[in-house]
């Protein structure tokens, strides 16, 4: 009984979302991101999400007032916003070259030229679904792991728009769990590149150090870039004015010397990505229970 309650409920919410899309197609894209961006906004604030962001604001920048913390988070609902709606129309902005600006070509030639598979790694922020489309535009084969949505028809949606945003039949999104883990090995043996977001809690994790706090934090990927001697590349990635994008490759890390461990080397990662959420605190997901 309790499972066909679940069900309806599921079934109802996606309902109320797809005719919600359907009645923002009355108006411009314009119009539409900024309907749903202050609609996501106004429902985010009468969540208990609301304070967790807060909170986790505070830990993240313990000098600012409750006014600037409040701007921080408003504009981080209106960019959840933005995600959700982008999401319909996510292969055509990753077609069109003037929606996505690109820096550090040279370091992602340097990676096609020496032909060896890499890992890509990133964080929430922005619109995060336009990382691995534009890895595979780019002409990398990509293997991507996602966490799957309780709601199976908003999960079948997303990973639907995911794979109509691909170009190549040969990069993947896999599902979290003891499955994602064979198909990513398998991808890189097959010489395909790997793409994370390293920045939510893994309750299987490490303790390791972000922002000063100990959380529980994946490192399960730098075992396999030791094992199969994979670059790490960051994958900077912020929301410009008029909801374009910038992507930023940074300098490859290495995880090959046998003196380094896994905790360390996260925490070389962590200060990277904290650099990142420091430089744009507007777009990053702050809802998430990443210091709990």
């Amino acid at each position: 009984m309790m499972r066909f309650v679940i069900f309806i409920k599921y079934f109802l919410e996606f309902c109320i979302f797809k005719i919600i899309l359907f009645l923002l197609q009355l108006f411009s894209k314009k119009v539409s991101l900024k309907i749903i961006s202050n609609s996501f906004l106004y429902l985010g604030k009468l969540s208990k999400y609301n304070q967790i962001a807060k909170e986790n604001c505070k830990i993240v920048f313990p000098y600012l007032n409750e006014i600037e913390v409040t701007k921080i988070i408003n504009n981080s609902w209106k960019n959840l916003g933005f995600n959700l709606f982008e999401l319909t129309y996510l292969d055509k902005i990753v077609k069109d070259r003037n929606a996505i600006e690109i820096k550090g070509q040279d370091i992602l030639q340097k990676i096609k030229i020496e032909n060896f598979p890499v890992i890509f790694f990133s964080i929430h922020s922005s619109n995060w679904e336009v990382c691995v489309p534009i890895l595979d535009h780019n002409d990398f084969d990509i293997g991507a792991i996602y966490r799957h949505i309780n709601n199976n028809f908003f999960d079948r949606y997303i990973y639907k728009k995911r794979i109509q945003s691909l170009k190549s039949k040969k990069s993947f999104y896999t599902p979290k769990g003891k499955i994602s883990a064979k198909e990513i090995i398998e991808g890189v043996i097959n010489n395909k590149n790997i793409f994370l977001l390293v920045d939510q809690k893994d309750s299987a994790g490490t303790a390791i150090n972000f922002f000063g706090k100990k959380v529980k934090t994946q490192t399960g990927f730098l075992k396999i870039a030791r094992k199969y001697n994979l670059k790490l590349v960051p994958m900077k990635n912020i929301r410009l004015p008029n909801n374009k994008f910038q992507i930023t490759f940074e300098e490859p890390l290495e995880h090959n010397n046998n003196k380094v461990s896994d905790e360390k080397k996260m925490i070389e990662i962590n200060n990277i990505i904290e650099k990142w959420i420091r430089e744009d605190p507007n777009h990053w997901f702050w809802q998430h229970k990443r210091f709990n």
